[in-house]
């Protein structure tokens, strides 16, 4: 029979373990969202609609968990409601919005490529904000990834032409706005728990897409989309939205941020595996080089903060 001290290494290796799965299935999960998005797309509908089917869908589920982690919690402060609904407006509707409709001009790699700047954007946001002097590794992580992105985007313009720059402009608005949820959520987080933030900021966004919508088509054209696209959607909205969210919170809270944020780098080179599998998008060296220079210059960024 073991001791309780032999069995403690084991033990943590264990949580480890399955913390860095937790991130791995996250980072693909989320990855997989814009694949599904462009196949939609085949379909003949627009952005609005396909945004509201995913948050209409993943509504249900953030409700019960928004239910689950307010249970014994104390109620917020109308200032703190606020600034839910002003997370839930950035973080989670007006970048998922400009992410969609970016969709329609790019491929899924430069999409993604761009998403994950998000660290950087939030770095570059809290040297403008809070007047910080940028370090040497902190400029050279910058110039990397964004380096990494000009190739990519490079690539894709001899391609696809200049409807590549309002894409990728779309969804660049994505990331920034994305960024500013992340930069303006630190506070709130530690007064109202992480989970119960996103379930709340989560609802909020569900909303918000219905809504917005509801002022451009009749609610009943929900109903009359292709079946197909209502499959993607439930996808979509279960795998690809709800799932990430909690597999990487239950990741960060077992190994930490920054060893989830480094595992969070499979999601970019899955988006480039499906994208060829999935959708038949061409992929070059240079769209190859750009990535792995967006990655390393995030896990700089990702090491310098840390």
């Amino acid at each position: 029979m073991s001791s309780p001290a032999s069995s403690l290494p084991t033990s943590s290796s264990r949580i480890a373990a399955g913390g860095i799965a937790l991130a791995a299935v996250g980072a693909i999960a989320a990855s997989g969202k814009a694949v599904i998005v462009k196949l939609a797309y085949r379909h003949g509908v627009d952005a609005t609609t396909l945004l509201a089917l995913r948050m209409l869908m993943a509504f249900p589920l953030f409700a019960l968990l928004a239910v689950w982690s307010a249970r014994l919690a104390p109620a917020l402060s109308w200032g703190d409601r606020g600034r839910v609904v002003w997370l839930g407006f950035t973080g989670y509707y007006l970048s998922s919005l400009l992410d969609f409709q970016g969709l329609q001009y790019i491929s899924v790699t430069l999409e993604r490529l761009i998403l994950y700047l998000n660290p950087t954007l939030v770095l570059l946001i809290s040297l403008v904000l809070l007047k910080k002097r940028p370090g040497r590794w902190q400029l050279a992580a910058l110039g990397l990834s964004y380096l990494g992105v000009l190739l990519a985007f490079g690539h894709d313009l001899q391609l696809e032409g200049g409807s590549i720059v309002l894409g990728s402009a779309l969804v660049l608005g994505s990331a920034l706005s994305y960024a500013l949820y992340l930069f303006g959520s630190g506070q709130v987080v530690a007064r109202i728990g992480a989970i119960r933030l996103t379930a709340y900021a989560s609802c909020v966004a569900c909303v918000l897409c219905v809504l917005h919508f509801a002022l451009l088509h009749p609610l009943v054209a929900l109903a009359q989309a292709p079946p197909p696209v209502y499959w993607l959607s439930l996808l979509n909205a279960t795998l690809c939205t709800v799932l990430p969210v909690l597999a990487i919170m239950l990741a960060v809270k077992r190994i930490g941020s920054s060893l989830a944020a480094q595992v969070g780098m499979l999601g970019p080179v899955s988006t480039i595996v499906m994208s060829l599998w999935l959708l038949d998008e061409p992929m070059g060296p240079w769209q190859i080089l750009g990535t792995a220079l967006v990655l390393v210059g995030v896990l700089l960024v990702s090491r310098v903060r840390g």
